[in-house]
């Protein structure tokens, strides 16, 4: 059994999909859907940049699903992978959006839509340069829980994400972050500031999630195919509106990807597909569980090597 997985954020890079779409109509096709939804040329941005235009998460959130959706229908409607006999669809954040969009849950348009609102949603809740995000390496989530409650009366910083063993991101206003830092490095736990520009999934995306209820109610969510993992439950999502309240709750939630990983391995997942740029997933998911079978599916030879 196996199962799908789609990137977040921090996996875009200037020219990621070239060799898909240079090759194949169905992504040209896309790429050029995309375009006129959104009134402006995401494609270029994608194939030629400036990457400070990628960046922006307003248009890093559309990029990503374009690239992670056309891939997944290059491997499927050329190469006749039927990747959809996966058990469970999951993704990262945004990632979430991709894996409801290949499953058929929501279509293309609507997901290019919603993603566009979200990145700018999210952009926009916290004034640029009074939130971060900072990684923590080779640590426990237990231990990291610890520090914060534990100094909750001195400042306030909250688990984004808890990727893998060894790897949790925290999110926070740079100032109490400063702060976190400093207890960090007394308990020789070693950090990293992330190179984002606002803190995503924590409190502080309140004015996001506004925004976001409204729209993600308006969806019409389809019957999709196959069986999703919600990031806000690390858990399988069993409605429309179940997934609804899910979706607006994951702008502030942690993303729980290692539980979300776990979980899949202890129904029978042996083998996970990463479709998307990057291979973070791929990475994280070898922490977490280094027995299990792993794909990353960024390229052509990538689709040809590929064993279900």
């Amino acid at each position: 059994m196996f199962s799908v997985i789609f990137p977040g954020q921090g996996s875009q890079i200037v020219g990621m999909g070239k060799e898909f779409f240079e090759k194949y109509d169905l992504v040209k096709n896309l790429f050029k859907q995309s375009d006129e939804i959104l009134g402006f040329s995401l494609s270029k941005i994608i194939l030629d940049g400036p990457k400070d235009q990628l960046d922006l998460t307003a248009n890093t959130q559309p990029a990503i699903f374009l690239i992670s959706y056309s891939i997944f229908n290059v491997a499927k409607k050329e190469f006749g992978v039927d990747l959809n006999r996966a058990k469970y669809f999951a993704g990262h954040s945004l990632g979430e959006y991709s894996a409801l969009s290949s499953a058929n849950y929501l279509s293309f348009s609507e997901t290019i839509k919603i993603l566009r609102l979200r990145g700018d949603a999210m952009q926009n809740a916290v004034p640029k340069g009074e939130g971060g995000m900072l990684a923590v390496l080779g640590s426990q989530i237990e231990e990291i829980e610890n520090i914060l409650n534990s100094n909750s009366n001195n400042f306030k910083a909250q688990v984004a994400n808890d990727n893998s063993d060894g790897q949790i991101v925290i999110s926070g206003t740079i100032k109490d972050l400063e702060k976190l830092i400093e207890v960090l490095k007394s308990n020789k736990i070693k950090n990293i500031k992330l190179p984002v520009s606002a803190p995503f999934h924590c409190d502080l995306m309140q004015k996001a999630t506004i925004i976001m209820k409204d729209e993600i109610n308006k969806i019409n969510f389809e019957n999709g195919s196959n069986r999703l993992i919600s990031n806000v439950t690390a858990n399988e999502i069993s409605d429309k509106d179940e997934l609804k309240k899910l979706l607006i709750n994951q702008i502030e939630s942690r993303v729980r990807w290692r539980e979300s990983i776990n979980y899949m391995i202890d129904k029978g997942i042996a083998h996970f597909i990463e479709i998307g740029p990057g291979k973070v997933l791929s990475g994280l998911v070898k922490r977490i569980n280094k027995d299990v079978k792993i794909n990353t599916i960024n390229s052509e030879n990538d689709i040809r090597e590929l064993k279900l």
